[in-house]
């Protein structure tokens, strides 16, 4: 039996107002998906989306599948 999550991962959003798009800095996300790897989790599928923000702001997004044995 597998137990699934779903994570949407983005940037804050103090970034998007200052320079126009935040992108997810690959430092932190490598971070967040090693955390949940250490957890048992591991990554099915992701993917890229870009969301608006407030009308004219776009920030950067994953969608990230996660799977692992159920307890």
């Amino acid at each position: 039996m597998k137990q699934y999550k779903v994570v949407i991962y983005q940037e804050g959003v103090l970034s998007s107002l200052l320079l126009g798009v935040a992108k997810v800095d690959p430092v932190k996300f490598s971070a967040f998906l090693n955390k949940n790897a250490a957890d048992g989790w591991r990554v099915v599928t992701m993917e890229k989306d870009l969301r608006r923000m407030l009308l004219f702001w776009v920030r950067e997004a994953y969608v990230v599948i996660m799977e692992k044995d159920a307890q």
